[in-house]
């Protein structure tokens, strides 16, 4: 029947009966009676047959008073009564809506209050709003103000008996920020998505290589990717998180991007250097990330689009034994925290306090004075005001300064041997463990590196495993080395107390890490990054020569460096909570492009020291993670602390690295393997063998990695991803929720945080995480572990109750169970500070 129906807003839309049908058959739903398809169909012709009668054009109202009066005469009064009761409720709801929206002084409201009831009905009921709304307004305040004192009022109805709200106060936030956005942008003139890149382009906020890169016809093409509806994914932490931190702003801070523009500027930029079917690699980027499968890290959803594309989260460098090395190392950490990195620095190879300089004995100052000189730039160079710089120090268990280093943050002893600015950290070979596990009063031997080096001609620390047992114990047994010996007990009762007041020391096991190392035929790894997931090849930055030139009629000194090996870490995280982790390919693919676009990173990327860029184009190393681990399991009815966690993710997370090692070596055919493949763990087989990988599926892998090579020396790593996780609506890395419910207090206002999807399902496998049996997490850790090749940023939760001696049983397990890395010790009276440019 060609009929047009008139809207009660006076819109016009062709007749559809099947909603007359929808109508009916609730009305029968209601009262429980069963109706058959062809019984509906009878009514409908019913009703039909009496509108025939009527003009083409019918209004809503004439078509139900119709239904009505058929149900009547049909003898369904029942049915009839149900949808009396129906219409006069949805009446009701209109009017609510159009209260509100009188009120908010904004019409256009409306529909998005229809679009909250349809999706949300009576989870959320608009009266108990309209009312709250109504506390908060008051004479005289604007459209503006009164938006946001409706969202105010949603945010605050947020409960964990009403979770739905978190999503409704995101949808007014949209909602209002858009109307502000579109007077912006009337008023400079922009009305497409090509315009607003040439105007922000023009304006310098957008880099200039996304016009040149691609065609006006590829960016219009690109346009019609963009899905606002996708919005509606966010929660209003996550939303007001990113419409904070992320979408561009003129440099008044005026908004001038959508979070789906976001999106799809960050996937332009990331398939910019693609050869073929390169659009086609833009909607993949786009899609992964505004459904929140994958996020990119940090410095990347901030960075990328934008002419200073600094797109690495964390940087590494191994401090030199010299001072014009160890200026240097701090140097290198102030040009990184300048464009917002986060750094590791290792200086167990500088001289211990009282080592000779020049020959002249006890000259040396140690490294606590060069730490307090990193801890001073930390807080100068603080990113154009946003935060100041975040660096974590790492230093040999058997370096002679430990004890003072073990002391930095603490509250206890002289100021002047304090840092309170940076994260100390500790790298542990297997020998201290087993002493620690076996027998805590044995002899531990404190030494100089320098030291060593002038007597032995060897750097301890350059070795690891049963090699370096050996010679430390050649070290020990010398008497021209002098030794400050304690026991293994003193250590750890220093280790446990700061870790306990401070949540630091982090953990660094060194043989651990080096054993597991599919590129130990190139070098070593002496420490991680500030948040402990990454785990590289390291090599200190020597300078070669200083000469005096003639350069184009000028005298200039030219310093000649060897560029050593200055790691960088490109991040991303799998969102598991938002994916289908039970379907393989659907898994596998969300992998392959997520791989991708790191990769690419490393290509697109502005680095901020050209050591840097050697590094990282030459290995070529990426960082893939995972963010809503408990999401995941909780999802999946999955308790923490069971049997069925471990196995469950131990397969997961071996399907993750296949994927991942595919992903990898198939770009390796594509545009060529990293420049030390031959003679890895990887061409050689040696890392399938490590891990137990002996599937028929597996060697094949391992067959056609050797053939077709690897594009990136590291592929996987899990970061902590503390502020990404907020915006992808889930929880944070791999870590326990805090709790199931809480309010943050922002601005003087309360922003609820709710764990996610929480329901009367999942309700009891949301554990929080100072409740959970802590050895779950270790033992879950070494489950994952073995198909990591680099680190996780593991927290462990304690409280209260744990003795000294529980928290170091905790230690012992984690390095028995082949735990890599440990980040925090989060003690539940403690605040610590997360690392933000590891937020992948």
């Amino acid at each position: 029947m060609d009929r047009t129906i008139i809207k009660r807003n006076g819109d016009r839309q062709a007749y559809t009966p099947e909603k007359i049908i929808t109508a009916m058959s609730k009305a029968f739903t209601d009262t429980r009676t069963p109706v058959e398809r062809v019984r509906l169909e009878q009514l409908l012709r019913r009703v039909e047959e009496h509108l025939s009668s009527r003009p083409q054009e019918w209004s809503v109202e004439e078509i139900q008073d119709v239904v009505e009066r058929v149900l009547m005469e049909e003898g369904h009064y029942s049915e009839a009564k149900s949808y009396i009761l129906y219409r006069n409720q949805r009446t009701h709801l209109r009017a609510l809506r159009s209260q509100i929206a009188a009120s908010a002084l904004c019409p256009a409201l409306e529909p998005v209050l229809a679009a909250i009831q349809k999706d949300y009905g009576e989870q959320c009921d608009l009266g108990a709003l309209q009312a709250k709304f109504a506390g908060f307004c008051k004479p005289g305040m604007e459209q503006a103000q009164l938006l946001e004192a409706l969202t105010k009022a949603a945010v605050e109805m947020t409960s964990p008996e009403a979770p739905s709200w978190d999503y409704v106060a995101a949808r007014l936030l949209r909602f209002s920020f858009g109307l502000g956005l579109e007077q912006e942008l009337e008023r400079r003139g922009v009305s497409s998505f090509y315009e607003k890149l040439r105007y922000l382009t023009e304006k310098g906020l957008y880099g200039e290589y996304i016009l040149s890169g691609y065609s006006r016809q590829e960016l219009e093409q690109a346009a019609s990717f963009l899905d606002d509806s996708r919005d509606r994914l966010f929660t209003y932490a996550g939303l007001d998180l990113l419409l904070n931190r992320y979408v561009i702003r003129s440099r008044s801070h005026v908004r001038l991007e959508t979070p789906q523009e976001m999106y799809l500027g960050i996937a332009l930029h990331l398939a910019l250097l693609e050869k073929n079917d390169r659009l086609n690699w833009v909607k993949k980027f786009y899609d992964m990330l505004s459904l929140q499968q994958v996020s990119m890290a940090t410095p990347t959803l901030s960075n990328a689009r934008k002419p200073y594309h600094q797109l690495s989260s964390c940087f590494i460098d191994v401090v030199p034994d010299s001072l014009t090395g160890i200026y240097r190392s701090i140097d290198n950490f102030a040009q990184v925290s300048k464009f917002g990195g986060g750094m590791g620095l290792y200086f167990g190879k500088v001289r211990a306090t009282g080592g000779s300089i020049r020959g002249f004995e006890g000259a040396a100052g140690g490294v606590i004075r060069w730490i307090r000189l990193v801890n001073d730039t930390a807080v100068a160079v603080d990113q154009l005001g946003m935060r100041q710089g975040a660096v974590a120090v790492y230093l040999d268990a058997w370096h002679k300064d430990l004890p003072e280093f073990l002391q930095l943050r603490t509250n206890n002893g002289d100021d002047r041997m304090k840092a309170h600015d940076v994260f100390p950290a500790v790298c542990y070979p297997d020998l201290f463990w087993k002493l620690a596990k076996e027998n805590l009063d044995a002899e531990w031997a404190l030494m100089c590196p320098h030291e060593i080096l002038t007597v032995k001609g060897y750097a301890l620390e350059d070795y690891w495993g049963e090699e370096w047992e050996r010679r430390y114990r050649d070290c020990v047994a010398d008497p021209r080395i002098s030794k400050r010996m304690v026991t293994v007990k003193q250590i750890v009762r220093l280790v446990l107390k700061s870790a306990v007041e401070t949540g630091t020391p982090f953990t660094f096991n060194r043989d651990l890490v080096n054993r597991m190392n599919p590129n130990g035929h190139k070098g070593m790894i002496y420490c991680s990054n500030l948040c402990t997931e990454i785990a590289q090849n390291m090599a200190p930055i020597e300078e070669v020569s200083q000469t005096v030139e003639t350069e184009h009629g000028d005298t200039v000194v030219v310093t000649r460096t060897r560029p050593g090996e200055f790691v960088v870490c490109n991040l991303a995280s799998l969102c598991l909570g938002n994916l289908p982790v039970e379907d393989d390919q659907a898994l596998s693919s969300v992998v392959t492009a997520a791989v991708r676009a790191l990769d690419n990173v490393i290509d697109l990327n502005f680095y901020p020291l050209p050591y840097a860029k050697l590094t990282n184009r030459r290995y070529r190393s990426i960082g893939l993670g995972v963010s809503g681990y408990h999401h995941m399991l909780a999802k999946h009815k999955l308790r923490w602390e069971s049997q069925e966690h471990l196995e469950f993710v131990d397969d997961l997370f071996e399907r993750i690295n296949r994927a991942a090692i595919a992903a990898s070596s198939s770009i390796a055919a594509e545009k060529g393997s990293y420049g030390f493949f031959e003679g890895s763990d990887w061409q050689t087989g040696a890392y399938f063998e490590k891990r137990g990988y002996t599937s028929p599926q597996w060697r094949e892998l391992a067959a056609r990695v050797a053939r077709q090579g690897m594009r990136n020396a590291y592929l996987l790593a899990v970061a902590p991803t503390s502020s990404t996780s907020i915006l992808s609506g889930t929880t944070a890395g791999i870590d326990p929720i805090m709790k199931r419910f809480f309010l943050e207090e922002k601005k003087g206002s309360m922003l609820p945080r709710i764990a996610p999807q929480l329901s009367m399902e999942t309700y009891w496998y949301y554990k929080a995480a100072h409740q959970m049996d802590q050895s779950w997490s270790v033992r879950a850790c070494g489950v994952r572990q073995r198909h990591i090749d680099q680190a996780q940023s593991m927290n462990l939760y304690i409280t209260n109750d744990y003795t000294l001696r529980k928290v170091l049983n905790l230690y012992v397990q984690a390095w028995e169970n082949g735990v890599k890395t440990i980040y925090y010790v989060r003690s539940k009276s403690l605040e610590v500070e997360e690392c933000e440019s590891c937020s992948s």
